[in-house]
C-alpha cells in the first residue's frame, strides 16, 4: 500500500511569490519613467531643503547656513495665534464643502443626462457643462467680478426681477463664502460628470434588460442598477478627495478676495503667500506651509488606504 504525501504550501510564500512576480516590470517601463522621475527629484525634491527656514529665523543675507536656529518658535507662534485658527477653519470649510458638493451636483446630473435618448442634444449639453473646466480662474476671476458688481448684470437681473436690493457678493463675508463655492462647483462639475459617465458606460446592458423583462421601469432600474454601479467610482473620488482636504484652491480664492473679507475668505495658501512673499516672514510662512504640507502627506495616505478598502483602487 502505497501512502502519497502531501506538501504543504504557506499562504504566505505564495503571496511573497505573487508580489515579487508583480514588481517584474520589462526595463523599457523603467527606463521611460526615467526622465520623469529625474525632473521631479530636481524640481520637487532638492528645493526641499528650504523647509530648514521653518526652524531658522530666517535673514536673506545671511541665508540657510548662516541663519540663527529657533527651534520650533514659529510653530509654537503658529499655534498660539488665533488668526490662524481662523484661516484653517475657512479652508476646512472651503475644502469639505467643495468635495461635497462636486459629488452630488455631478452624480445627480450624470443621472439626468443618462436618461437623455438625443446623443446630439446629449453631447451638447455635456460640452457646454464641461467647457468652464478649461478656462483659467484668472479669466472666470474677472467674468465674476463683473457680473457679480453691486451694477453687475446678476444684480440687475435681481433688482428688476425680485426687486430685491443689490447683494454684494464679493465683499460680504457669507455671500463670499457661497461664491466661492458655487463657481467652483460651476467650474468642475462638468469634468467629474464626466468620470459618473464612464461608469455609467460600463454597466452591463444585460442587467437593464433583465430588469425590464421583470417589469422595473426606468425609476426602478436607476434605483437598483445604476446608482448601486455608481456607489464605488463616488467612493474612489470621495476618498482620494481626503488629500485636498487643506488645498482650498489658491488661485480661485486669490483672484476673488479682498481685505474685506479676509476673515471669513482667507485660506492657508493666501495666508503664507501674504505673510512669505509680501510681509517678508519667511521662516513663519515656512513653518505654515510644512505644517500643510504634513497634514496633507497623511490625509493622502490614509485616503488611498480607504480606497483600497472599500472600493479595490489601488495605484502601487
Amino acid at each position: 500500500m502505497e501512502v502519497s504525501t502531501v506538501q504543504q504550501v504557506n499562504p504566505g510564500d505564495i503571496k511573497h511569490k505573487k508580489r515579487k512576480k508583480g514588481y517584474k516590470q520589462p526595463w523599457v517601463l523603467h527606463f521611460m519613467v526615467l526622465p520623469a522621475a529625474i525632473l521631479v527629484f530636481i524640481f520637487s525634491y532638492i528645493p526641499m531643503t528650504g523647509i530648514i527656514m521653518a526652524f531658522q529665523d530666517y535673514k536673506p543675507a545671511l541665508g540657510v547656513s548662516e541663519s540663527p536656529w529657533v527651534g520650533l518658535k514659529h510653530f509654537r507662534y503658529m499655534w498660539e495665534n488665533d488668526y490662524f485658527l481662523q484661516i484653517t477653519w475657512n479652508t476646512l470649510f472651503f475644502a469639505c464643502s467643495k468635495i461635497i458638493m462636486n459629488l452630488i451636483i455631478p452624480f445627480i446630473f450624470a443621472l439626468l443626462l443618462n436618461e437623455v435618448r438625443k446623443m446630439g442634444l446629449k453631447r451638447s449639453i455635456q460640452t457646454l457643462v464641461y467647457l468652464p473646466h478649461f478656462l483659467s480662474w484668472v479669466t472666470l476671476s474677472g467674468i465674476l467680478i463683473d457680473m457679480l458688481a453691486q451694477t453687475g448684470l446678476v444684480n440687475q437681473f435681481l433688482t428688476a426681477v425680485f426687486g430685491i436690493k443689490p447683494i454684494f457678493f464679493l465683499g460680504d463675508g457669507s455671500w463670499f463664502r457661497f461664491t466661492i463655492i458655487f463657481s467652483d462647483v460651476w467650474k468642475e462639475f462638468g469634468f467629474n460628470m464626466i468620470i459618473f459617465l464612464a461608469a455609467l458606460a460600463g454597466i452591463n446592458p444585460s442587467l437593464y434588460e433583465a430588469a425590464e423583462v421583470d417589469g422595473a421601469g426606468r425609476w426602478k432600474q436607476t434605483m437598483y442598477i445604476t446608482i448601486p454601479s455608481l456607489i464605488p467610482i463616488a467612493i474612489v473620488i470621495t476618498t482620494l478627495a481626503l488629500g485636498n482636504v487643506l488645498n482650498a484652491n489658491f488661485d480661485q480664492v486669490f483672484n476673488l478676495y479682498s481685505p474685506l473679507i479676509y476673515q471669513q475668505g482667507d485660506i492657508i495658501d493666501t495666508f503664507v503667500y501674504r505673510e512669505g512673499l509680501l510681509s517678508g516672514q519667511f521662516s513663519f510662512a515656512t513653518a505654515v506651509n510644512l505644517f500643510k504640507s504634513m497634514i496633507s502627506l497623511i490625509l493622502i495616505v490614509i485616503s488611498y488606504r480607504l480606497a483600497y478598502r472599500f472600493a479595490g483602487y489601488r495605484i502601487f
